[in-house]
């Protein structure tokens, strides 16, 4: 799926974006636009090179509306199966994005509204979504599991209505397919999780998201050092263990894994501790024995939110830092004449490894 800070632009959800491009491009552009993001974002030579990383899952974001609105939707997920068999990768599917939006971000592809807790038809359509999905993928050899929904927020819902949806897609699932993970992430951005522990069975992974502190690893306020003193707290390796423990003894009184499904760090050349904090997070999560997946592998190079390993440094019109439209915005206006150039920009060949970041990742990748 599309994110618009990835792409350098405005964080507006893929939905509206993809309106707007229409508007302007009419629905047959719009849908060669879609096909030649999907064929040039990630390809084989990606997949190559997250296993030459050592790295041995890939956790593969998603948006409901691959399956639920594109009639060859399958058929790119299938590719991606095809090439982390190649290359000795595990996939986990993530439900990135559930119909009617599971939080009011635009990550949900929401509008601002988080409707999958106020009608059950949308909770309905995401069983029928992983039913699909589950009878397509359960034999594939590179299939770690299934990630339900990524970061769900139920605002003034009650908890207990996200643990009746996992109990649901949880007998769902398991009536396809009993072998692989199901993933359940806590409530509040992954972050809430005592209340799953009544839904721990057979194959179930505890999901949780760590960026602690935001401030520092999403750059939100400038020139944050670590460790060192972030938001009057001083913040080091034991800060972020102590955020860590909790989940740490879940897992041990509860007899479940824990995965990090999302962590990951703004760059900003190494000056401000960003290794250091690289470091100290993945010894907690081998201390603790942690699973992990690192936000994001690739990524237009910004100034705040996390980076990719693989970052777009240049500038041109495709990302526009300038303004006063920005990064994926530029796309409509230039996509009718310049359509070959918007899917080369896109490939990884353009983007720059972050080798800091990798060789780092890479130490624990390996050992």
């Amino acid at each position: 799926m599309m994110e618009g800070y990835i792409l350098g632009g405005r964080n507006i959800a893929e939905s509206i974006f993809k309106q707007n491009f229409e508007k302007i491009n009419g629905k047959t552009s719009l849908s060669e636009f879609t096909h030649l993001f999907r064929d040039n974002f990630i390809n084989e030579e990606d997949f190559k090179n997250i296993s030459g990383m050592g790295a041995n899952c890939v956790r593969l974001p998603f948006n409901h509306r691959l399956i639920t609105k594109d009639s060859d939707g399958l058929s790119y997920l299938k590719k991606a199966f095809s090439w982390a068999e190649k290359y000795n990768i595990g996939i986990i599917l993530d439900l990135h994005a559930a119909p009617g939006a599971q939080n009011c971000d635009w990550h949900s592809d929401s509008d601002g509204r988080a409707l999958f807790w106020e009608k059950e038809k949308f909770r309905k359509e995401t069983l029928d979504i992983w039913d699909e999905l589950v009878s397509v993928f359960k034999d594939e050899p590179s299939l770690i599991g299934f990630d339900i929904i990524n970061e769900p927020v139920l605002g003034q819902k009650p908890v207990s209505l996200l643990a009746k949806f996992y109990k649901e897609t949880i007998k769902r699932i398991k009536t396809i397919d009993r072998k692989h993970t199901i993933f359940l992430e806590g409530s509040l951005w992954a972050q809430r999780i005592d209340f799953l522990k009544d839904l721990i069975e057979e194959n179930i992974s505890i999901s949780i998201h760590t960026y602690q502190p935001l401030d520092f690893t999403f750059n939100f306020v400038p020139f944050y050092k670590f460790p060192g003193k972030i938001n009057n707290e001083f913040w080091d390796r034991e800060k972020i263990r102590q955020c860590l423990e909790p989940y740490f003894l879940f897992s041990k009184d509860n007899r479940v894994p824990i995965f990090v499904g999302e962590f990951g760090i703004n760059w900003r050349g190494g000056f401000w501790g960003e290794l250091v904090w690289l470091e100290d997070i993945l010894e907690i999560f081998e201390e603790f024995g942690f699973g992990h997946t690192y936000w994001t592998y690739k990524a237009v190079a910004n100034s705040i939110f996390p980076d990719g390993l693989y970052q777009y440094v240049q500038n041109g019109k495709y990302v526009s830092r300038e303004g006063p439209i920005y990064g994926w915005e530029n796309y409509a206006a230039n996509f009718k004449k310049e359509k070959n150039k918007i899917a080369d920009f896109w490939r990884t060949k353009n983007f720059k490894p972050n080798v800091a970041l990798i060789s780092k990742l890479e130490e624990f990748f390996k050992k």
